[in-house]
Order: C-alpha cells, then sequence, then structure tokens
C-alpha cells in the first residue's frame, strides 16, 4: 500500500510541474483580457474595421501617425485607478495593485498617462489627485 501511495504522490508532483506552466500562461492571458475590457465600450474600435485598422499599420517605415490603439488612460483599470487616488490620497503604486487585485507594472504604465493628462500627481511614491494640489 505505502509503495502505491508513493507512486501516486510522484505521479501527482509530475502532473503539477507540468501543469505549471498553463496555468501562468492562462493568468497573463486573463490580465490581457482584463485589461482589453471596454475597448469597444469606449469608443476605441468603433468606425473601423478591423481590416482598415491593417491597412493603417501598413508601410512607412514606423512613421506617421504615432502609437495606435486606445489612448493612455482611457481604459476601465485607469479610471479605477483615478477612483482609488481620489478616495485615497497619498497611495503607492503597490498599495493600488493589491486593491486592485493586478500587477504593479501595469501601474507604472497608467499613473504617468493620467498624470500626462492632469489628473493626478506623484509625490514621493504616492499619488495623489491632481485637484487636491
Amino acid at each position: 500500500m505505502a509503495d502505491f501511495l508513493d507512486e501516486k504522490r510522484r505521479e501527482i508532483a509530475q502532473r503539477l510541474k507540468e501543469l505549471e506552466p498553463l496555468v501562468s500562461e492562462y493568468e497573463r492571458l486573463r490580465a490581457a483580457l482584463d485589461a482589453l475590457e471596454g475597448v469597444r465600450e469606449n469608443g476605441a474600435a468603433s468606425g473601423r474595421s478591423s481590416r482598415g485598422r491593417a491597412r493603417a499599420g501598413r508601410g512607412g517605415g514606423g512613421q506617421g501617425e504615432g502609437r495606435r490603439g486606445r489612448p493612455p488612460g482611457s481604459g476601465t483599470r485607469s479610471k479605477e485607478a483615478l477612483e482609488l487616488v481620489r478616495s485615497r490620497p497619498g497611495i503607492s503604486i503597490q498599495e493600488l495593485a493589491e486593491t486592485m487585485g493586478i500587477k504593479q507594472n501595469y501601474l507604472y504604465r497608467v499613473l504617468p498617462g493620467l498624470q500626462k493628462d492632469g489628473l493626478v500627481r506623484k509625490e514621493g511614491r504616492g499619488w495623489f489627485p491632481q485637484e487636491a494640489a
């Protein structure tokens, strides 16, 4: 009986080791999907077909209109971050990430966009709503 249990433990441990990269991929894909939520609701994809977007990106050697896609700070996550900054002035990126249940690196892109738009300002490690100046 002990041999059977040891064998099953080894089999389960091996299978868990095989599945671990798939779980990581699932989590990355889930985070990407969450980040893309609301793109159509915000009008970013309205008025252009996927064929039009593909054509717009061709040629030009990277010159032209600049960055494609949704403007920084226009997604639902940035709105959520802005509301948290307004409700908890001085909140850090780490605290924002923990509260929102996302990784910090995403917020390192979002908050500077909100700052550029004049909605928040940074003091030390904390973020404050701009109207609280």
